[in-house]
């Protein structure tokens, strides 16, 4: 059985929505908070204005010794210091996804260097990455971060950096949403 997560946006969340900009291509609505959950949800939100799902897979695009690595290195996610998180729902272009998979990893890791990028980060920023794709969803990917404050400058980094890499070239859709942990 696949574990989804639902992100639904509206007011009455777990996490307030500090900051939310348009990346790249179509927005979504603007909400006050955020609420994560495992499907099926039982936390109601008040006035939901989007949902998005997605699940946990396997690391695609990684090779067993980085997979290791980050596994050694990764912390968990809801660490009581990491009062900070950012949703960045992601959607690659059609020439992504006709790429065949090993011209995706080169472009991914040999070329853009993701998983490298993403080391230099941890375990301050913690991350976990749904896919969304499988499931019609509007983006491909939802990735979610989570980090103290102190770490925030830390996380911009991490976004600039891959942000200018090859790969996301093939972004046609993004926006990144910075929430705080509501009190």
């Amino acid at each position: 059985m696949v574990d989804i997560f639902t992100f639904t946006g509206g007011s009455g969340g777990a996490w307030r929505v500090v900051e939310s900009r348009t990346v790249k291509g179509e927005g979504l609505r603007a909400v006050e908070s955020l609420a994560v959950a495992r499907e099926p949800d039982d936390t109601a939100i008040t006035s939901p204005a989007w949902t998005l799902r997605g699940f946990i897979s396997n690391v695609r695009y990684a090779t067993k010794t980085e997979v290791e690595t980050l596994r050694s290195v990764q912390q968990g996610l809801a660490r009581p210091r990491a009062t900070l998180a950012a949703l960045i729902p992601i959607r690659k272009n059609a020439a992504w996804w006709a790429l065949a998979q090993d011209e995706r990893r080169e472009i991914f890791e040999e070329t853009s260097h993701h998983t490298a990028i993403g080391l230099d980060y941890l375990p301050a920023v913690a991350r976990r990455l749904h896919h969304s794709r499988d499931l019609g969803e509007p983006f491909d990917f939802l990735t979610w971060f989570e980090y103290a404050p102190e770490d925030a400058p830390a996380f911009d980094r991490l976004v600039d950096r891959l942000r200018a890499t090859r790969e996301w070239n093939y972004v046609d859709r993004e926006i990144e949403i910075r929430l705080a942990r509501a009190a």
